[in-house]
């Protein structure tokens, strides 16, 4: 029988992945990962070796790891109602079995025999860390709970996998549901012509308008939204807007209230059964912040530094609006704040974004992102043609030809420049579509590994997927700053996978603590601001000419212009998802707006309307059972790191590949292999500087 998500070729034949193969495929790899574990189970404890008990337990949900990766990518990059049943549908099957993994008692009573055999010494560093790793995961994961809970436990996983994709699916549905059609050209008033253009193509696509009669069609996707929000002369644009973005995840069959205070409490209990006082001391136990109030405290101090420059930053809004429109403002509106600060950025810098478009074409950031790393860390990446066929049909793939799940999508392959061995591949997704989630990340398809015991190198294969600005009409697609940041943030994910050289793969790539997993992302983003690296990928995509000095000096001047209101807005974020999960007893019974408005009070400003609470679509922290859950935060704590990081590239030279081979050795090929704070110290040969990110940001 036909199995396409079992397929183990390490190229996806993507059109072979419909609907109808999930269920079968998912149950047939439950029952081949249960045999595994049997076999595990039921074996001499006197004759335990690594092989037999650990080893074998990280290969034997290998092949049902590997297909339900395809099937939730394809749930984020396509989704579809068929894809969306079949998924519904077997998500309990999955949840159970992996569940079942760490309550099992002859499971775990054969691990902790083989732990106490004299050959665990005998291993390498890397495998006896995976030793004591995968103890600690089974005992965070119920091992040790009596018989009589864990059946509770497992429904508490159960309840949160299903609940926390439903959270997502409202949050698509009802961003899709919304669109905002506009006929009358003078309303569109200060929008750049990019963005124009973009809404005109985007509702003669959906019906609406001619080319003799066009219309513009809005969208709640932030390409859509961003402009409006910091262009749009109309007052009554940017309200409708605004508005729109209050409808996501609270409107009517979308309203995602109950559900967040459903996962909130399912995440209590998981803690409580497992002997922790709140849902973030569980999550953040083997993270660098070691507890709850700790990362709790870390957000807090970081407000108190950043408070007065924040009220400063939005008080220099208001009276700017008050200046140039002659009339008192006592409080300024939601949809103005981004509006008017933008102007006084223009004013006060000459700087206008939309002036460095022309320069960042989506092929040549790639081209110049690939030539700034394979300078560093010493490899070589290479673009393949590719080819979308539709799914379920069948066609010809030509002779060296990679197989894509949309037409958008790129292939490429990375090999080290040395020994000419492939690393990895990775895809790229970088247009927004109504079948795509919203937002950017980076996942893997497969995980490779180094080559050990006479074996070669097995390559790694990962992803990285946005929602950037699209090609308008015969131009190509012309990137804002902040979404070539954006790519450079998600390529340092990438990386970290790619060029993992790690025996075990579990310890591998991006396996890291979870606030320590974006250091390699965020310092990515500097070489977005270092004129030598920008010259690598900032061309005009009609004359070739770099970015010149004047415009150059505008954009770096600019560079820290309301950087505190940018720190709080990241700072409400993580206060938000912690006080939710260390907190939870002291808003239970609440209303998520009125937890909100008591959370945050000294985190904005008074404006005339309060949007919704940004809970109610905030799929980092609701949208997976644990994903970014009181873990937030790690944005900030890995800002702190790469800033200070950095500091090392300033001073050795940015494109320097003796500090890029460094950081590769240290940090990218490490993965999880040793405490991250033993991995930062190797690269740095200190504890970070606390005060890095302030001092950057300009606020210290």
């Amino acid at each position: 029988m036909n199995h396409p998500y079992l397929d183990k070729n390490f190229l996806i034949s993507w059109s072979k992945l419909t609907p109808e193969f999930i269920k079968p495929d998912i149950l047939l790899a439950i029952e081949h990962a249960k045999e595994n574990i049997e076999t595990i189970c039921n074996q001499d404890l006197m004759a335990l070796t690594y092989e037999s008990t650990f080893g074998a337990l990280e290969k034997a949900s290998e092949e049902l790891m590997r297909a339900w990766g395809l099937v939730m990518h394809l749930d984020s990059v396509n989704d579809e109602p068929a894809q969306r049943e079949a998924i519904a549908e077997v998500m309990p099957e999955v949840v159970v079995f992996s569940s079942s993994v760490s309550l099992n008692p002859a499971l775990w009573k054969v691990l902790k025999a083989a732990a106490e055999c004299e050959w665990v010494k005998t291993l390498s560093p890397v495998k006896q860390r995976f030793v004591q790793e995968t103890l600690k995961d089974f005992r965070e994961s119920g091992a040790d709970l009596p018989d009589d809970l864990k059946p509770e436990y497992a429904e508490i996983e159960s309840q949160l996998s299903l609940k926390t994709k439903k959270f997502a699916e409202n949050v698509l549905d009802s961003t899709n549901s919304w669109e905002l059609i506009i006929d009358d050209e003078a309303e569109l008033s200060g929008l750049p012509d990019s963005a124009k253009e973009g809404a005109r193509l985007e509702a003669l696509a959906m019906g609406y308008g001619t080319e003799d009669s066009p219309k513009w069609r809005f969208t709640q996707k932030f390409t859509s939204t961003q402009p409006v929000m910091q262009f749009a002369d109309s007052d009554e644009l940017r309200r409708k807007v605004w508005e729109g973005s209050g409808t996501i995840g609270k409107d009517g069959e979308y309203d995602n209230e109950s559900l967040i205070n459903e996962i909130l409490d399912l995440r209590e209990r998981k803690a409580a059964l497992l002997g922790y006082k709140c849902f973030a001391d569980y999550a953040t136990s083997r993270r660098m912040a070691g507890n709850g109030t700790n990362a709790l405290n870390f957000i807090n101090d970081l407000h108190d530094k950043v408070l007065p420059a924040f009220l400063a930053d939005m008080e220099a809004v208001r009276m700017y609006k008050e200046e140039k429109t002659g009339q008192q403002v006592k409080l300024l509106a939601p949809w103005e704040t981004s509006y008017w600060a933008e102007k006084r950025r223009r004013e006060l810098y000459d700087f206008d974004d939309e002036d460095l478009r022309p320069y960042y074409s989506v092929q040549n950031v790639m081209n110049g992102l690939f030539s700034i790393y394979s300078t560093l860390y010493g490899i070589r990446v290479t673009e393949k043609p590719t080819m979308a066929i539709k799914t379920g049909e069948t066609g010809e793939l030509p002779d060296g030809v990679v197989e894509v799940w949309h037409p958008d999508v790129l292939f490429y392959e990375i090999h080290d420049t040395e020994t000419g061995e492939h690393l990895g591949s990775f895809y790229a997704d970088w247009h927004p579509r109504d079948s795509k989630r919203a937002g950017a990340w980076m996942n893997y398809l497969s995980c490779g590994l180094p080559p050990q015991d006479g074996a070669s190198r097995i390559p790694h294969l990962g992803l990285m997927v946005g929602n950037m600005t699209k090609p308008v009409g015969d131009k190509p697609a012309l990137l804002s700053h902040m979404e070539v940041e954006t790519i450079f943030h998600e390529f340092g994910h990438l990386l970290h996978q790619l060029l993992s050289d790690v025996e075990v793969k579990s310890l591998a790539g991006t396996n890291v603590a979870w606030d320590f997993v974006e250091l390699p992302s965020q310092i990515n983003e500097n070489w977005c601001w270092e004129r030598e690296s920008v010259d690598l990928f900032a061309r005009h995509y009609e004359t070739g000419e770099k970015i010149p000095a004047e415009l150059f000096d505008r954009m770096l001047a600019a560079r820290n212009y309301m950087s505190a209101t940018a720190f709080m807005r990241q700072l409400c974020f993580g206060k938000l998802d912690l006080e939710l999960h260390v907190n939870r007893h002291l808003y239970q019974g609440m209303g998520i707006e009125e937890a909100d408005e008591k959370i945050l009070s000294d985190y904005r400003i008074p404006l005339t309307e309060k949007a919704p609470s940004v809970a109610r679509r905030l799929t980092h922290i609701f949208a997976d059972p644990t994903g970014y859950a009181a873990g937030y935060y790690s944005y900030k704590w890995a800002e702190v790191l790469e800033a200070d990081a950095f500091s090392r590239f300033k001073a050795e030279g940015v494109l320097n590949p003796v500090t890029g081979r460094d950081f590769r050795r240290c940090i990218l090929s490490k993965g999880n292999s040793k405490p991250a704070a033993e991995l930062y110290r190797d690269f740095m040969g200190r504890e970070p500087n606390a005060d890095a990110l302030l001092i950057k940001s300009g606020i210290l």
